[in-house]
């Protein structure tokens, strides 16, 4: 059923997008309570035994191996509460095919896991930073210490990781704070990556209150006098990126509110339970778990996830009529692994 090319099997969607990034959340707890990511009251955590096993994880990536998947990338909630961590890590790195491993995270193991996890094959840190105020970092996680990130990012740059830091921006939060961020870009190297206030799991008022566009950061480096040029990084994330004439690091927009970036996705997402989400922001999923033992059925239930999947997401929800689940997700960001 793959479609093949001359050197290795292709998944490709009815408009063209070829498939070989895998999102993979291993599982729904956190050490945190993000504001844009939990409710206030947190959330019941699914039982161990709901969660895939590193057993199924490693299986699992196997057979996304077999249909052109190359790059992966583990999520959650915190990937990296897992006591397995390093033994998923390892499993998958073991896997051929896969040539990149990335993990996203809030940074807080780092200090002690992070030689490991180079050792072991990550290549790639996302970490999670929306303020360096460590009284606004306590109220945005609901509880954390920013020192504890910072000592996190410390150690991920004495590894050699390439690192992202995430940014998501909330009005009447940190947009203040864009200013500091852009500065920070002198001397680290690392992609501060501006994100928009998504409306998933989040009422409409209180998202559109909430929401500010990321262009703002055009305007701040106009104000300063920093010249900024177009930037070619590795990968094939969905920021746009600049770096400021002078500067270590760079910033990059990820706008997927005010700018649709869905015409280039080339992710394929599973939960933390084994569900597959071709589509970030609609209900629509695909269990994958009760598959895993037969490659035949697998493979099948992945092409009709992306025979599901929509252009984009409009996540306005203009798109209603070409999806066919019409509602959008019932699960929070913490749920799907972003």
């Amino acid at each position: 059923m793959t479609e093949m090319t001359a050197t290795s099997p292709v998944l490709k969607d009815r408009f063209g997008r070829i498939h070989d990034y895998l999102r993979l959340s291993i599982t729904d707890k956190c050490n945190l309570r993000c504001v844009y990511c939990m409710p206030e009251e947190g959330l019941p955590f699914f039982p161990d035994e709901k969660v895939l096993s590193c057993e199924e994880i490693i299986q699992l990536v196997q057979h996304f191996a077999k249909l052109g998947i190359h790059k992966v990338r583990l999520t959650g909630g915190e990937p990296l509460l897992r006591k397995d961590i390093l033994e998923i890590v390892a499993g998958i790195r073991s896997i051929p095919e896969i040539t990149d491993i990335a993990i996203t995270t809030n940074g807080l193991a780092l200090p002690r896991l992070a030689p490991a996890l180079k050792k072991d094959g990550v290549d790639r840190l996302n970490i999670s930073l929306d303020t360096f105020d460590p009284k606004r970092y306590h109220e945005m996680t609901r509880g954390g210490q920013l020192k504890r990130v910072l000592a996190g990012i410390e150690a991920a740059s004495r590894e050699g990781f390439v690192i992202k830091l995430n940014t998501v921006v909330i009005k009447g939060q940190n947009e203040h704070e864009l200013v500091d961020f852009l500065a920070y870009t002198f001397d680290h190297d690392v992609n501060v990556r501006f994100i928009e206030f998504m409306p998933i799991a989040s009422k409409q008022q209180e998202w559109s209150e909430r929401y500010l566009g990321i262009e703002e950061v055009f305007r701040i480096c106009q104000e300063n006098g920093w010249d900024y040029t177009p930037l070619k990084l590795s990968g094939n994330g969905p920021s746009e990126n600049y770096q400021i004439s002078g500067a270590q690091g760079s910033f990059g927009l990820i706008h997927p509110v005010s700018c649709q970036f869905c015409e280039s996705c080339n992710r394929l997402r599973v939960t933390a339970d084994g569900c597959l989400k071709s589509c970030l922001y609609w209900g629509d999923e695909i269990d994958l778990r009760s598959r895993l033992t037969d490659f035949e059925a697998f493979e099948t239930a992945v092409w009709q996830a992306l025979a599901d999947k929509p252009e984009n997401h409009e996540m306005a929800l203009n798109e209603q009529d070409r999806v066919k689940d019409k509602t959008p997700t019932w699960r929070h960001m913490s749920q799907i692994g972003g």
